[in-house]
């Protein structure tokens, strides 16, 4: 926890007020976003919820910039859009929004992928995969009249160095 809280304050203090360019900022805010999720996941009480109300926080600055500035094919807006969808699955027990979230991200980016560079090529690819296998994983988990449950399924796919838990 002191870890986590320590990279909260060089995350608000250093790298967001001075991150020269909106990647930057999207990818200083998804980590804040992915530091509070982790808090989240074993912590209870209130402690829990202020950390994935902070978690949601950061997530949602982080959306508002990269869907903005960066393409929908881009790794990190990818990649934010991965553990945002992992956060609305496991944090706020929600997988319809998950699913929404993850599917928006993908559909997006297989609309542009034709404009994708070679450099970001594999890892954007790698990453709607991610979101794929994350997709098919969570839509069991949905009822069919569409209300959330608090069920999970173990496994799912995080962006961060894309690892698998």
């Amino acid at each position: 926890t002191d870890i986590c809280n320590d990279l909260m304050i060089v995350i608000d203090n250093h790298l967001i007020p001075f991150s020269s360019s909106s990647e930057s900022t999207v990818f200083y805010y998804k980590m804040k976003g992915d530091y509070y999720r982790y808090l989240a996941e074993f912590k209870t009480g209130d402690e829990r919820k202020e950390a994935a109300d902070q978690s949601l926080k950061a997530y949602e600055a982080a959306t508002t910039i990269a869907e903005a500035e960066l393409p929908p094919t881009h790794p990190i807006r990818l990649g934010l859009a991965l553990n945002f969808s992992v956060f609305y699955y496991e944090i706020m027990n929600s997988p319809e929004r998950a699913c929404h979230l993850a599917k928006q991200a993908f559909d997006e980016a297989i609309s542009e992928l034709d404009t994708l560079s070679e450099d970001s090529y594999k890892d954007s690819t790698l990453i709607m995969q991610l979101l794929r296998d994350n997709l098919t994983l969570w839509t069991t988990d949905i009822p069919e009249d569409g209300a959330d449950t608090s069920q999970k399924v173990e496994g799912s796919a995080k962006a961060g160095g894309c690892e698998r838990e």
